[in-house]
């Protein structure tokens, strides 16, 4: 709305059949109150909601920072206790986006099972 002064917005003349309604400029000024309170009250629910998103987003990206941290920590036990033959076929199936395949699974298996097979003197 234009302003016929720095304060006071510019009034729109109205139709011959709404001038009878409003009998004063009291009614007038009392209806942008009360569309400006109406607007008030939206920007605060807005607010709100956004505050809440907010800080829902917020708790998520703790919890995935904590998530990406421990699943760096297990890559890296992971990559120490691989073997160097375990990790070129990783590496290989990586490139060709395969799977990875349960052999390699057996193979880490594989070492640990003489050790837990008793082959010492027995009583």
């Amino acid at each position: 709305m234009a302003a016929t002064d720095g304060n006071v917005p510019a009034r729109r003349r109205l139709p011959p059949c709404c001038v009878p309604a409003l009998s004063s400029g009291a009614s007038v000024v009392a209806i942008d109150n009360k569309i400006e309170q109406a607007m008030d009250l939206v920007k605060s629910h807005l607010m709100y909601a956004v505050r809440e998103e907010v800080e829902v987003l917020k708790e998520q990206i703790k919890e995935l920072i904590e998530k990406n941290s421990q699943l760096e920590q297990e890559n890296t036990l992971l990559k120490t206790l691989a073997s160097p033959e375990q990790l070129a076929q990783f590496q290989a199936q990586l490139q060709t986006g395969s799977p990875p395949s349960s052999q390699t699974q057996g193979t880490t298996q594989q070492p640990s099972q003489p050790a837990t097979q008793g082959s010492g003197p027995s009583a």
